[in-house]
């Protein structure tokens, strides 16, 4: 829903979404009680910008999370794919914290393999690392 969401702000598009969830329902192999439950959530908040924000769903998903995070763990050390489920954890991980460890992890790669400079987070400089030569860190701007 984020997709189609974020998709109709682009193109200036006016979608009601819990609309869109009963609409499937009644047309599409989807024909959950699920969609009957983000169409209220919907209905409860025209301008929900994710279903995560959604008091029901983030009980729930409070609520399941154990279990959930036992799932992926235990495909992860058997070896079985569950792409689903380890990339909506993910999800759910990245979108309900502020700052994320591999978003350091991503700046440092980037200037490492492209110079594309990083920031750090005690202060508003911008700063280039020479990693493969003699490791000297350089501020670039501010």
């Amino acid at each position: 829903m984020n997709l189609i969401k974020q998709t109709g702000i682009e193109n200036n598009w006016d979608l009601n979404l819990g609309e869109i969830a009963r609409i499937w329902k009644g047309g599409c192999i989807i024909r959950a009680q699920f969609l009957d439950r983000i169409k209220e959530a919907y209905s409860r908040n025209r301008e929900l910008s994710s279903l995560l924000l959604d008091e029901q769903f983030a009980k729930e998903l409070e609520s399941a999370q154990e279990a959930w995070r036992r799932v992926v763990s235990l495909t992860v050390s058997e070896g079985i794919t569950a792409p689903a489920f380890s990339a909506s954890l993910s999800y759910y991980d990245s979108y309900r914290r502020g700052r994320l460890p591999s978003s350091q992890l991503v700046q440092s790669q980037r200037d490492y393999f492209g110079a594309h400079t990083y920031k750090r987070l005690d202060t508003d400089k911008v700063y280039h690392t020479r990693w493969s030569s003699d490791g000297v860190t350089e501020v670039i701007g501010s």
